[in-house]
């Protein structure tokens, strides 16, 4: 056969069930052909042939198409379907059922017939080019993705749209989408819960020029996310500004005492002018606390003298009250005694008894005659 193909100038070639050819007879499109064996003729080798494999890649891109639409389109209507879009549509290209691929505007493709079967949905995204959340469930595929402005919302925030710079919508929590169709799409995402702010170490000086540093926190909520973000710059920022000068405006005219004795009564000021402020720009403030008021280590020490004397002095007042108290006790029991001397000298033999129970011996010089005496004279005065 061989032999016989190069006598008569033949080229033989086989195509298999993967496959397409695309033949060329110098150097003009003749045929297209599917699976099968084939023998055309090639006088001068001027027979070409273009192979495409529709598995692998089932889209044809070639610079033949127009000379193939033009010279052999019945062949090309059998092999090859045409998917256009126009300047507002946007199209999806599903393969044995499953998404494909898909058109932005105005793109035209072309995909071999067998490779499919193919079906094809068109979308007119005129007025409004967000994506389905259904669509954006199928869309698995990155081919698809990339088509796509994608954005997840968590519960417990926003998102907030803008087109081209321009605001468009507000997103609730799910998996939203927009079509690249030529327009830029940016997303903002505003936490909506409820958060918390500290402000540390800010130093203010005291009515009395005394420098303090003060750790504020407050706990806030984004209730209105387009005019927190279109109002101010930074909505964060702005609360923490506000925190700082509300509170050096209040402490400033204060002085150390008094922000020492009354700091809920100064959060309580403080507090209704930033929420104030705030609620212009669409932010809740629930708490604002006054944490800590930290004094520089010389004014510390000044204070912990000015406790100690005062804990001092407080102790000084108890013990002379106290020792006025036993002083008043002893006159009172003087003048007992002075008025009765049987208690004289009962006190007498107390405290004799409190003496001897210490000692080892005791000694009475006047013998035991002379106390049985005293005892027995002590008895008698008594009854006198």
């Amino acid at each position: 056969m061989g032999l016989i193909d190069w006598i008569f100038g033949m080229k033989r070639f086989l195509v298999h069930e993967n496959e397409r050819v695309i033949t060329l007879y110098k150097g003009k499109v003749k045929r297209i052909l599917g699976p099968g064996e084939y023998a055309l003729p090639n006088r001068g080798n001027r027979l070409t042939i273009v192979r495409y494999d529709i598995v692998t890649d089932p889209f044809f891109a070639s610079n033949l198409t127009k000379a193939i639409m033009r010279k052999i389109p019945d062949q090309a209507k059998t092999h090859l379907t045409t998917i256009q879009t126009s300047a507002t549509e946007v199209a999806m290209l599903e393969r044995d059922g499953q998404l494909y691929s898909a058109l932005g505007p105005d793109e035209k493709i072309y995909v071999w017939n067998d490779a499919g079967p193919w079906s094809v949905s068109k979308i007119d995204v005129s007025d409004d080019f967000a994506v389905s959340p259904a669509l954006l469930k199928r869309s698995g595929i990155s081919r698809i993705v990339n088509y796509f402005y994608v954005k997840e919302v968590l519960d417990g925030q926003v998102a907030l749209v803008y087109i081209d710079g321009a605001y468009d919508r507000k997103l609730g929590p799910g998996l939203h989408g927009f079509w690249r169709i030529g327009k830029s799409v940016v997303f903002k995402i505003i936490d909506t819960r409820r958060q918390s702010l500290d402000v540390s170490s800010q130093e203010v000086l005291t009515k009395d020029r005394v420098t303090i540093r003060v750790n504020i926190a407050a706990d806030y909520k984004v209730v209105d996310p387009l005019l927190a973000t279109t109002k101010v710059k930074d909505f964060e920022d702005a609360l923490y500004r506000s925190l700082q000068y509300a509170f050096r405006k209040t402490l400033g005219s204060l002085s150390l005492d008094q922000i020492l004795e009354k700091k809920v009564s100064i959060d309580a000021d403080a507090a209704q002018r930033i929420k104030t402020e705030m609620a212009e720009i669409g932010i809740e403030v629930k708490d604002i606390t006054l944490k800590d008021v930290i004094l520089p280590g010389d004014m510390r020490e000044i204070l912990n003298k000015v406790v100690t004397a005062e804990k001092e002095a407080e102790a000084n007042v108890i013990r002379r009250r106290e020792e006025t108290n036993a002083t008043r006790s002893l006159l009172n029991t003087a003048k007992v005694m002075a008025d009765n001397p049987v208690m004289l000298r009962l006190k007498e033999l107390e405290a004799l008894t409190e003496i001897s129970a210490k000692v080892d011996k005791l000694t009475i010089h006047n013998g035991t005659s002379g106390l049985m005496n005293d005892i027995v004279r002590l008895g008698e005065e008594g009854e006198i």
